[in-house]
């Protein structure tokens, strides 16, 4: 009985403790970190996405393939068609990192195929080394940004296709481009979607 009892005290004070907390921490905490995130971070809060007279390119978080000689290349994707599709019944695209051991022939193989690829498309660089993150994959599979070196690597064939002057192509790169924070933390990076929206005169 007196068990029962004590259970009895007990239970409308921790059911009561369980509804403030929820209410604090479930509610309130998150709705005020929803707002202050909404007002300080702006589209940063919504995912970065870019967006231009109502329609929608993607983020500048997410890495996207672009293949085509008129357009920046950016780091390795390994790409698989998820099973799931849009609102228009097209196939959503996922990536993941390659999980390849660098010690491995398979990734020795397919290293040489994409310097010899790169290569192939940018013949003004003759032997001239190709930069790393252009032949192997991020960490996450969906970087969106590559070095200003690789950006640089492409200039001459991102002119000749656009029919614009390397300096044009550079000077979208520069603006493309994130600088150390603070001058030290960091890596410089270029984000390859804003430089292709760029290209296509979508962004200015």
């Amino acid at each position: 009985m007196k068990f029962f009892k004590s259970v009895q005290s007990v239970l409308p004070r921790a059911g009561l403790l369980l509804l403030v907390m929820t209410l604090l921490c479930g509610v309130l905490y998150t709705g005020v970190i929803t707002g202050v995130s909404q007002l300080a971070l702006g589209d940063k809060a919504n995912g970065s996405i870019i967006e231009v007279d109502g329609k929608k390119y993607g983020s500048e978080l997410l890495g996207q393939q672009y293949t085509d000689d008129s357009h920046m290349w950016g780091r390795i994707m390994n790409l698989d068609v998820s099973t799931f599709s849009d609102e228009n019944g097209k196939p959503l695209l996922y990536a993941a990192p390659s999980n390849l051991s660098p010690a491995g022939e398979e990734l020795k193989r397919l290293v040489s195929e994409r310097v010899a690829r790169l290569r192939a498309a940018h013949p003004e660089k003759g032997d001239a080394p190709v930069p790393v993150d252009l032949v192997t994959c991020s960490g996450s599979g969906l970087d969106p940004a590559i070095s200003p070196a690789a950006a640089e690597y492409q200039v001459a064939r991102l002119a000749k296709h656009n029919q614009i002057s390397e300096e044009e192509v550079r000077g979208i790169i520069e603006k493309c481009t994130t600088n150390k924070v603070l001058g030290i933390f960091g890596e410089e990076t270029v984000n390859v979607l804003r430089v292709n929206l760029m290209l296509d005169g979508i962004l200015q």
